[in-house]
């Protein structure tokens, strides 16, 4: 059959189950049932048979004729996410990806939480692919190696904490390996199948103090010292986490004119909750009040899934469409070693795996104040990315695998989940103050992003009139300075989050960016329609149409 027979919908489909079977890592993440007990070839014949595979599903695209208006849409979004793919691969930032957030080092731990573990041929599937992680390793190493002799290596910084994060993984930093945890879980009748787990768990925390080795000695010694990747570079992955060409300097000042009017507010509430306290201050003032502290990581897990489920249900009864599959939501406390913070990953095709809602927390931490979870809940939950996320993959009448599955934009995942946090004020989630200040903090955090991240990358002098180091240039050690003292968000978080901007540029601002358009859509939409306008329908029509970069999405939200 010739490219030019080919629909839009079925190219799109078959790009995903071709990506599947070259990379397993994101085969088990998307839910496809191949290649279970492999791991993905991170080397550097790997990154080019994925690169090369991009390249012919682009160019097939393009010679497509979309049928109907619905395939005119998947074309777009298509060719503007595979094209992106292949302009990285040309710039070899696929195969020297390293950071402390999402590139292959996390993602080959990672899958382990995805897999399940219910049966002894499971976890037969967990030890084989246990078992690769030797190979698999050997070959991420050979793929860094070849990168940096072509110039593209991750800065020290990146690297020295992704070996700390190996350390820990592997068990050499407190002696109890993530593998040899996760395995200890099992309880197989058949003699034969423990000693399989052990033996390849074994394998896998060694394969993993190899890669800290590696790290260490081979990669760091050609590591840059300076973290900014400059405007060329960011520009590119700017695009990735956003869909759109945005004019940075304008976006860097209307960060510094959102987070002055979020701050403004705060120091409001603040002084509601203590009188003429500062933000710190009520922050500390709400800390050590009992009803927003809960104990353990338990307690933790078990606040946010009755938090979770009672959203889903209200949210189902007034707000929004939410089929039956879409109401279960898993909470769960993420494996120690990564960075602080919260995430989300989505259903299986055919919901048997649920969503699921990550806190990743501190492993000596015991108290958890709940003002500042609240909107954490919302955004990792409903109305936020599973509301969004899993109402895609529900709309397979609708939508083809990649529009479902693949394809996921920051700024348009973010952004929604940003806009659903302050939705949830708008119904009146939020009105008790120490909650209102923990959404408000996580939205001036969020502003703070915009500015730090392009203000750090592009090396921008600090405005004046902004009452912080004016005239000055963005540098990590200012970021960091910034972020605690100028929010009130937890101190791991914040030097955990400077690691994470310098090492995935230009994700951090697609939050808000993402959030402005959500915003602006909506309020054109409500003028548009005047006493007609419905809430509820717009949420449905705008979540029917699944991800997309903020230049489709702003042409496809002004059709509705």
């Amino acid at each position: 059959m010739s490219s030019e027979a080919r629909g839009v919908h079925e190219i799109s489909n078959r790009h995903v189950e071709e990506l599947a079977a070259l990379d397993p890592i994101t085969a088990t993440s998307l839910g496809i049932p191949v290649r279970q007990q492999e791991l993905t070839d991170y080397s550097p014949d790997g990154h080019r048979a994925r690169g090369e595979l991009a390249r012919r599903a682009l160019a097939e695209m393009s010679a497509a004729e979309p049928a109907d208006d619905a395939e005119t849409v998947a074309k777009a979004v298509f060719t503007e996410r595979v094209g992106l793919d292949v302009e990285l691969h040309d710039a070899g930032a696929d195969m020297s990806s390293l950071n402390v957030i999402a590139s292959p080092v996390q993602e080959l731990r990672q899958v382990f939480d995805l897999m399940p573990t219910e049966t002894p041929e499971q976890w037969h599937d967990v030890a084989k692919r246990m078992s690769a992680m030797p190979t698999a390793v050997k070959g991420l190493t050979a793929g860094l190696s070849e990168a940096a002799a072509n110039g593209e290596v991750a800065a020290a910084r990146q690297v020295k904490r992704v070996a700390e994060q190996c350390d820990t993984w592997s068990g050499r930093r407190d002696g109890g390996s993530f593998f040899a945890d996760m395995v200890a879980r099992a309880q197989p009748s058949d003699p034969a199948l423990r000693s399989e787990l052990d033996t390849a768990a074994a394998l896998a925390s060694e394969a993993y103090s190899d890669l800290a080795d590696f790290l260490r000695t081979e990669l760091l010694p050609q590591a840059p010292a300076e973290d900014a990747v400059g405007e060329q570079r960011y520009r590119l992955w700017s695009r990735y986490f956003t869909g759109a060409d945005l004019d940075l300097r304008e976006a860097y000042e209307w960060g510094w004119n959102e987070f002055a009017a979020i701050e403004a507010e705060m120091k409001r509430v603040a002084g509601r909750i203590k009188p003429s306290a500062t933000l710190a201050e009520a922050a500390a003032a709400l800390d050590a009040d009992p009803r927003y502290r809960v104990h353990g990581q338990r307690g933790l897990a078990e606040w946010m899934q009755r938090l979770s489920d009672q959203a889903l249900r209200e949210l189902r009864e007034t707000q929004f469409d939410i089929p039956d599959r879409l109401m279960n939501l898993e909470c769960k406390i993420a494996p120690p070693g990564g960075g602080t913070g919260a995430y989300y990953t989505p259903p299986t095709d055919d919901f048997s795996r649920p969503g699921r809602m990550w806190r990743s927390v501190p492993p000596e931490k015991e108290e958890y104040s709940t003002w500042r979870e609240v909107s954490t809940v919302y955004h990792e939950g409903a109305p936020g990315h599973h509301l969004q996320i899993a109402t895609a993959v529900h709309q397979a009448q609708r939508l083809n695998k990649f529009q479902r599955l693949a394809c996921i934009v920051s700024a348009h995942a973010e952004g929604w989940a940003l806009y659903a946090e302050r939705l949830m004020r708008e119904l009146g989630y939020l009105s008790d103050d120490g909650d209102l200040l923990g959404m408000l903090n996580e939205q001036l955090f969020r502003a703070a992003r915009v500015i730090v991240d392009i203000g750090m990358h592009l090396r921008l002098p600090i405005p004046a009139g902004t009452g912080f180091h004016e005239g000055e240039t963005w540098t990590p050690e200012l970021g960091l300075e910034f972020m605690l003292t100028r929010t009130i968000t937890d101190t791991a978080n914040v030097r955990d989050e400077i690691d994470r901007y310098l090492g995935w540029p230009g994700q951090a601002p697609s939050y808000k960016l993402g959030e402005r358009l959500w915003l602006s859509a909506r309020e054109d939409a409500r003028a548009r329609h005047g006493a007609e306008f419905d809430l509820k329908r717009f949420h449905r029509d705008a979540l029917g149409m699944g991800s997309m970069g903020l230049d489709t999405l702003r042409e496809q939200l002004a059709r509705l």
